[in-house]
């Protein structure tokens, strides 16, 4: 079996179970646990068999461990060769690493206490972030470069794929237009928004990404998955988190309580608070875009793009339905400060 084999590479004498643990869409995750009770986090790269992007995820993971966080973040633990990933040896070439185990929940993040509690913790996050300094490159492009995001979707095979879909997503032709008006649009706002300040982001805030301590559940325990963190508009922090707090009925309650905590700890700018309609749209191309790549690359089948099209052109709707709340939220519940 591949996952005990490589488990004994960290320690050939203690004997491993493996457990399912909540893997999300992109990799595999699972518990492991030795005979001594010890638990550490078992994670397999589904989406890439790309060593540089894994190096520059742990050695953000390992700087940030030794920062004074109010929560924990997974720390990579080092084969006896010091290393922190390796292959599987199943012959498929995936990378899998070992993880420091964080005890705890899901947070439900539309509840406005908790929302307030995982924005105060963001925050503080992104402030750690913005002082860091890996000594490994960033591997992936900032989001707003949607179409350089994936290399088996440029700008051209988006716009096609939007304009002519094949046939199994002809059904979905409409929403399809939907999120292509929606790239043009984005497009024509691009030079504007690449002049926003830039550090390092998590990019990917959302509640299962998150851990509610399991006896105080409005308080952060942990932030995990930072496989896509880089440089990037540190407005796209928040941004990404706003994106899925708006309830579909277009209740705020969350979003603002999110923004509360978050601009307690981390004040965005006046240009960052007018952009953040727009980059909430954004995050909904990003993950768009992100799920045609996998699909034209063999990685996903029909099914998880079409509920990822869908998924897209539904948040898209909801955005624009409720575009002039959403926008006096951001006004009046970030403090407005000038400069970067």
């Amino acid at each position: 079996m591949p996952f005990a084999a490589f488990l004994n590479r960290y320690d050939p004498v203690r004997r491993w179970t493996v457990l399912e643990g909540e893997s999300g869409w992109n990799n595999t995750t699972r518990i492991a646990e030795n005979d001594l009770g010890d638990k550490r986090v078992f994670r397999i790269y589904e989406t890439h068999r790309d060593a540089d992007k894994i190096a520059f995820e742990h050695d953000v993971l390992l700087k940030l461990n030794e920062a004074a966080l109010p929560f924990a973040v997974p720390r990579p633990i080092p084969l006896p060769d010091g290393t922190t990933f390796a292959t599987l040896a199943d012959g498929t070439g995936r990378y899998a690493a070992l993880f420091t185990y964080t005890a705890g929940n899901r947070p439900d993040g539309s509840v406005p206490a908790v929302a307030e509690a995982i924005g105060e913790a963001v925050g503080s996050l992104s402030l750690a972030l913005r002082e860091l300094r890996p000594t490994v490159a960033p591997a992936y492009l900032p989001c707003y470069e949607l179409e350089q995001t994936h290399p088996s979707c440029p700008g051209s095979v988006i716009a096609s794929f939007c304009e002519a879909p094949p046939l199994a997503f002809q059904d979905l032709h409409g929403s399809l237009l939907q999120i292509g008006e929606a790239m043009r649009a984005f497009r024509a706002a691009l030079e504007t928004v690449r002049e926003l300040p830039h550090q390092l982001v998590h990019g990917d805030i959302n509640d299962s990404n998150l851990l509610a301590d399991p006896n105080e559940p409005a308080r952060l325990a942990a932030i995990l998955d930072f496989e896509f963190c880089t440089t990037e508009l540190r407005a796209m922090e928040p941004a990404v988190a706003l994106a899925g707090l708006i309830g579909e009925s277009g209740d705020l309650g969350a979003a603002a309580a999110f923004l509360k905590g978050f601009g307690r700890m981390a004040p965005l700018n006046v240009n960052e608070i007018d952009a953040l309609p727009l980059l909430m749209r954004l995050r909904r191309l990003d993950v768009f875009v992100h799920f045609l790549g996998r699909y034209l690359s063999g990685v996903d089948e029909a099914a998880v793009l079409r509920q990822q099209t869908q998924e897209t052109a539904a948040g898209l709707a909801l955005l624009d339905r409720h575009e002039a709340g959403i926008r006096s939220m951001c006004e009046q519940t970030m403090t407005r400060k000038a400069g970067g």
